[in-house]
């Protein structure tokens, strides 16, 4: 069995510690200088009745995940003799699968050495963190469940940078092509993680156990809402590796999975009216679009947006809602391309835009102003929006996409897929 569901004496535990370990901690949003939260007591107490008894219990059953996490961590760290947990070993880089990996690879020795590490670092909740360095082998009791633990639980569970979502695709072929009745277990684990952590709308915060700040947003950064429909997707339309599971839980990935697809369009945002794209984070009981870090105010977005038609034009139903929906998604991103940039390197060696009225390079900015439509570039240091990704980068450090050519693929490529996908209805 894993290190997390170990017997553990209970007698003799030290009170102090099991209190600190199962103390709230209030997580601020990274990079702001005020904390904020969106799931605040008052605004669900001003929700209709029925709304607002679902939100509460869904909140109420996070934070019982919270301290259930917790108290599990306290009893190991006094089983081994541990006065606080050891941090997880992290590294830059995040676990995602290669493609589509065929049988052979989930059939390999090291596939399954590789799950049982990965297995030993899901949480009690059933999710993942990121950026877990699972070379270093599997988790040791009194060991967190996220390497970004720091005086809280940071992304102890998360949809973050492909996280829970590819380690569910991957235990999924594991157990499927190996028969492992742990990969099984534990990837059923991580469907029933997705299916507790959505919110009563449909919609996905960034981590679960919720935490506050924009974590508590619907994300759509990274697609990480995205990826999470990706995976009920395969359970629902019967995909191979997923063949193990049973009716009813299929059943309820189906429905959490049309929730989801209701949730997005109901995000996407109208200006005067008419549809435009997304936000990359969406209140999560208004929808409206919100801010996250500093560098990542209240707009339209060009990256996510992007991919999110991508998703609904090869995944979605063809109803007339998301015909219209990604019909007008596309013609927003048409007219809302950045010309005249050249990319080039600045001295230090690092990405640069010049300006260049003959250049023939096609961009999007990732942020576009919610009332003017225009490119935004806001920096990660002093949060204002320069008009130009020169004025932001000479008063911030820059380590971050703010423009994308991912719309043209969409726009070519895939609008004539999806064309062909409609002649066939």
């Amino acid at each position: 069995m894993t290190a997390f569901f170990l017997s553990v004496v209970h007698h003799g535990l030290r009170l102090s510690l099991i209190t600190a370990c199962l103390a709230a901690v209030t997580l601020s949003a990274e990079g702001s200088k005020e904390a904020f939260q969106l799931l605040t007591p008052e605004r669900i107490q001003a929700l209709p009745e029925a709304e607002a008894k679902a939100w509460t219990r869904h909140l109420e059953r996070s934070q019982q995940a919270f301290a259930h996490q917790r108290r599990l961590l306290a009893q190991e760290c006094m089983a081994v003799g541990l006065e606080k947990p050891r941090p997880a070993p992290g590294q830059r880089s995040e676990f995602e699968l290669d493609g589509k990996p065929p049988a052979d690879f989930f059939k390999k020795t090291q596939s399954l050495a590789l799950a049982k590490t990965i297995i030993s670092y899901q949480t009690p909740s059933g999710g993942w963190s990121k950026a877990i360095d699972y070379n270093k082998g599997p988790r040791q009791a009194g060991t967190h469940w996220t390497s970004q633990s720091g005086e809280g639980w940071h992304y102890c569970g998360t949809l973050d940078n492909r996280s829970s979502t590819e380690q569910i695709k991957f235990l999924a072929g594991v157990a499927t092509h190996r028969g492992d009745e742990a990969c099984r277990q534990a990837c059923l684990r991580g469907l029933h993680y997705l299916l507790e952590a959505q919110y009563p709308n449909g919609g996905w915060p960034q981590n679960y156990p919720i935490e506050a700040g924009y974590h508590e947003a619907i994300t759509l950064n990274d697609n990480a809402m995205i990826h999470a429909l990706e995976v009920l997707a395969m359970v629902t339309e019967r995909h191979a590796d997923f063949s193990f599971v049973d009716e009813a839980l299929r059943q309820r990935c189906a429905q959490a999975q049309q929730r989801g697809l209701d949730c997005l369009l109901a995000m996407q945002v109208r200006i005067a009216g008419r549809l435009t794209v997304w936000c990359a984070q969406h209140d999560p009981l208004s929808l409206e679009p919100t801010k996250a870090r500093l560098k990542e105010p209240p707009s339209l977005s060009g990256g996510e947006s992007a991919e999110l038609l991508k998703f609904l034009m090869r995944q979605g139903p063809t109803t007339s809602q998301v015909r219209e929906a990604i019909e007008a998604g596309l013609q927003w991103l048409q007219a809302h391309a950045v010309h005249g940039l050249r990319k080039t390197k600045n001295r230090a060696g690092k990405t640069d835009y010049a300006a260049d009225a003959a250049s023939p390079e096609v961009y999007w900015a990732r942020f576009y102003d919610l009332k003017t439509g225009e490119a935004i570039f806001p920096g990660a240091q002093d949060g204002i929006a320069y008009k130009t990704y020169r004025e932001m980068a000479a008063h911030n450090k820059v380590g971050y996409d703010y423009l994308t050519t991912r719309p043209a693929e969409l726009l070519g490529k895939e609008r004539e897929r999806w064309l062909k996908r409609l002649a066939k209805r």
